[in-house]
């Protein structure tokens, strides 16, 4: 858990140990915590933006470069679309704005550390909205420069990036949970990614994130 601010990271520390998580470390500085994170191996880490000696977003960057990367899931005051985006582009798993509720963060944390790319709700629009207009050419599909998906594995592919987890997917597509599954390994496979986080930023980056329905 990094924040600055004593009484915030200790609250939340409470809420997660309370939620069964074990918390290797808390620290409100950004420097320290890339020191920690080298030595203990934490399989998540919860990361405020705004810290005194270094930005989150060069944490961010930090640990994704890290021998052993953990998911990243920023839990920022800011909901402004650079900050958010700046995160993304950092590695960041997630972004959840302080205003979430306890419920909507233990969620997120569980939905993170399953390996979901995790939004506050209104910020994957803002997210995938701006990489269309900074991607400043047509939206093309995995077929003009890549390995072929079938059309289920495109469907699919659009869901994950919207952010659905699997089970929500299953039901929109009334499929089987481990059949969602299946085409997400798939996918994986086809275009040599390692994980969720990293389908979520092919699709956007193709033009494959619909923003509609």
């Amino acid at each position: 858990m990094v924040d600055d601010h004593p009484m915030w990271r200790e609250g939340v520390a409470r809420d997660l140990a309370e939620a069964g998580y074990e918390i290797v470390a808390t620290t409100g500085e950004g420097r320290q915590a890339l020191r920690i994170a080298a030595a203990v191996r934490p399989e998540l880490v919860v990361l405020d933006l705004q810290l005194p000696d270094l930005p989150g977003v060069e944490v961010a960057r930090g640990l994704g470069a890290s021998e052993h990367p953990p998911r990243v899931l920023v839990l920022s005051a800011s909901g402004e679309q650079d900050d958010v985006l700046e995160a993304v582009k950092a590695g960041a798993s997630g972004y959840l704005v302080k205003s979430a509720s306890r419920e909507e963060f233990l969620d997120a944390v569980k939905r993170t550390a399953d390996g979901d790319a995790v939004f506050t709700p209104g910020l994957a629009g803002l997210v995938l909205g701006e990489y269309r207009r900074l991607a400043a050419r047509p939206a093309t599909t995995p077929e003009d420069d890549g390995p072929r998906l079938t059309d289920r594995e495109t469907e699919v592919l659009r869901l994950v990036a919207k952010g659905l987890s699997y089970r929500q997917i299953a039901e929109r597509l009334v499929l089987s949970h481990r059949t969602v599954q299946n085409h997400v390994q798939n996918t994986l496979s086809k275009l040599q990614l390692h994980n969720r986080v990293e389908l979520v930023r092919y699709a956007i980056e193709k033009g494959l994130a619909d923003l509609d329905g």
